[in-house]
């Protein structure tokens, strides 16, 4: 387990509601943020800041500096060229690109074939969906067939040979982690599209022994600033694109018979980018490094496979996904006969407990959990209670005895 020292970094933690110090089990919608972080990019700001890559002033030059660092620095973290990384709002920005560009550029056209799952966060599912009806490729969607939502590697047998493949690195509802490899070799002639929104904070990806194409994430899941992320491409696919904005720093001439563009990555980076975001990006990177990622990936399991072990022999209470080794930092639970916005709601008001309850923009892999629910009812939601690197067993307990109270107020014993 990590050292608890590493709570001191994040003061929220001691913060009481209704006498109860926080347990913040929302990690896999933002992370908190630490102090480190907040004290970096409030230094930029006070001291740093200015638009970047256009004037010479010192000021500018020294935000120009600290974004392209850290440009670097999420290329070393991905073993990938600094051209390749471009950054966007989010991950949802960035597959919208994809997607948006995709077509702009002929790379997708009618009759293609896109596979997509049906476990996937609407934001690597709407896009491609949409864009079909408007475009006329065929979007097809690989079906879970394992326990309350698991994808297993045959499921992935399909007849089809797609352009296309979209798909999570790891559920945002169940937590399980996707073989990305192993599909992979499944696909090897298709254009490869992970969301790895979800994974990335627990563990490193090299894309290049992955041999993927294209990688998004967000730096709110990681300790960083919201309002930015990644999208990760191959060069010799990202210089065929057509870009998704128009505007300044994307352009290379302009005039009113012809407009070429800016060379990678400043291409897809129209308008003036969220500065320090990406600066705060850096400095969230900065601290997991510190801690090692490979330590941040054995605490989260350590805590998982506890709160796993502890709940399932709660009665009453229906766990989803896996329940093995390859389930990691989400617990998605509900409680028979009672709605999963009650129980958030009585876990915050009465123990002080965060978790998240929906359906955790992910619409269709629900409707996968209601045919295979035991419950009465099924709330097409779950309550979800995700871990992080300042989360201990203590407070896994401390949400095991508070479902068993909700039971008791509920008398669904």
């Amino acid at each position: 387990m990590l050292s608890k020292n590493i709570r001191d970094d994040f003061p929220v933690l001691e913060r009481k509601i209704n006498g109860n110090n926080i347990v913040y089990f929302d990690s896999a919608a933002s992370t908190l943020k630490p102090k480190m972080v907040i004290e970096k990019l409030s230094n930029f700001y006070l001291n740093n800041y200015a638009n970047v890559h256009r004037a010479v002033h010192t000021l500018a030059s020294e935000s120009t500096q600290i974004l392209e660092a850290s440009r670097k620095k999420i290329a070393k973290f991905l073993n990938a060229q600094e051209e390749e990384v471009i950054f966007t709002s989010g991950s949802t920005m960035s597959l919208n690109l994809v997607v948006e560009s995709f077509v702009r550029s002929g790379i997708l056209n009618k009759d293609d074939n896109v596979l997509v799952t049906m476990v996937e966060h609407h934001a690597n599912f709407v896009p491609w969906i949409r864009l079909s009806k408007l475009h006329g490729y065929n979007v097809l969607a690989v079906y879970p067939s394992g326990r309350f939502g698991e994808l297993k590697l045959e499921d992935f047998n399909v007849k089809v040979n797609p352009k296309i493949v979209a798909i999570t690195a790891q559920s945002n509802v169940t937590g399980q982690l996707i073989d990305i490899k192993k599909i992979r070799e499944k696909f090897p002639n298709a254009i490869f599209v992970v969301d790895g929104a979800q994974f990335l904070p627990h563990a490193q990806i090299d894309v290049k022994d992955l041999d993927i194409d294209f990688l998004v994430f967000s730096a709110h899941k990681m300790l960083g600033p919201s309002g930015i992320g990644v999208l990760w491409g191959k060069r010799e696919l990202l210089e065929k694109m057509e870009p998704f904005l128009y505007g300044g720093e994307m352009i290379d001439k302009v005039s009113l018979d012809e407009i070429t563009f800016n060379v990678l990555p400043f291409r897809f980076e129209a308008g003036t980018p969220n500065i320090a975001g990406i600066a705060g990006f850096s400095f969230a990177l900065e601290y997991l490094e510190r801690i090692e990622m490979k330590k941040v990936e054995n605490h989260i399991r350590r805590l998982t496979e506890y709160a796993l072990e502890k709940v399932s022999k709660i009665d009453g209470v229906e766990l989803y996904g896996p329940l093995n080794e390859s389930q990691l930092g989400i617990l998605s639970f509900n409680v028979n006969g009672v709605h999963p916005h009650d129980i958030a709601h009585l876990l915050d008001e009465k123990f002080g407990i965060a978790v998240r309850s929906g359906h955790h923009c992910a619409q269709p892999l629900m409707s996968i959990l209601k045919s295979q629910s035991k419950l009465d009812v099924f709330p097409n939601s779950t309550c979800r209670a995700s871990f992080y690197v300042y989360n201990t067993l203590d407070e896994i307990d401390k949400l095991i005895y508070a479902i068993k109270k909700v039971k008791e107020w509920f008398d669904v014993l």
